[in-house]
């Protein structure tokens, strides 16, 4: 069976493409993929968004990081527009943020499945809270770190615990750790 992962990984990062680089860059980012665009109205296999990742690396690699920060951004802004509702939003912008951090996290690690695909998903709590992802479908097979997750959960936290959220990915299987593992400070 094919592992998936949700469309974001693709659709926010051809928005970014769009927007920075033009529709010709994109359409040459998705050629060299070798992947259909999605609909937006299901999950995806999962290679088809490392590659579309790859590719973008690959056509413009003095701009990927930049882009799939981006990316990683606009994704977290699509989860706080349409799948964390209104009011579980201002609840937890109203928890005191240690306990803010853990309700996220949990909620975070519930739906992991959307964008860790066959990867398996862990949260340890502590400071810095941290989540690990084994097998991340997403890291990049150059060794490059994965900064579109860590643009998401940077853009989550900040809009609903902590303002001045860090991530930071400290290790990368990419790199030849055995996880990949964000650290989540509160600034």
């Amino acid at each position: 069976m094919t592992a998936l992962i949700g469309p974001n990984a693709i659709l926010q990062a051809v928005a970014v493409l769009d927007r920075v680089a033009g529709q010709g860059t994109r359409a040459r980012v998705m050629a060299r993929a070798g992947v259909p665009m999605p609909t937006g109205a299901e999950m995806i296999p999962e290679t088809q968004a490392t590659a579309m990742h790859c590719a973008l690396r690959a056509e413009l690699p003095a701009q990927a990081d930049d882009l799939l920060g981006q990316a990683g951004q606009a994704t977290g802004a699509y989860i706080l527009r349409h799948r964390i509702p209104p009011l579980a939003q201002r609840v937890i912008r109203l928890l005191p943020a240690p306990l803010a951090a853990r309700v996220l996290a949990a909620a975070i690690a519930k739906h992991a499945w959307t964008f860790a695909g066959s990867g398996s998903f862990a949260v340890q709590f502590g400071k810095p809270l941290v989540f690990l992802i084994r097998d991340n479908p997403l890291r990049d097979p150059d060794g490059h770190p994965c900064l579109w997750h860590a643009a998401v959960f940077q853009c989550l936290f900040r809009a609903l615990v902590w303002p001045e959220a860090t991530v930071r990915e400290t290790d990368c299987q990419a790199q030849g750790a055995e996880v990949c593992r964000f650290e989540i400070r509160p600034q």
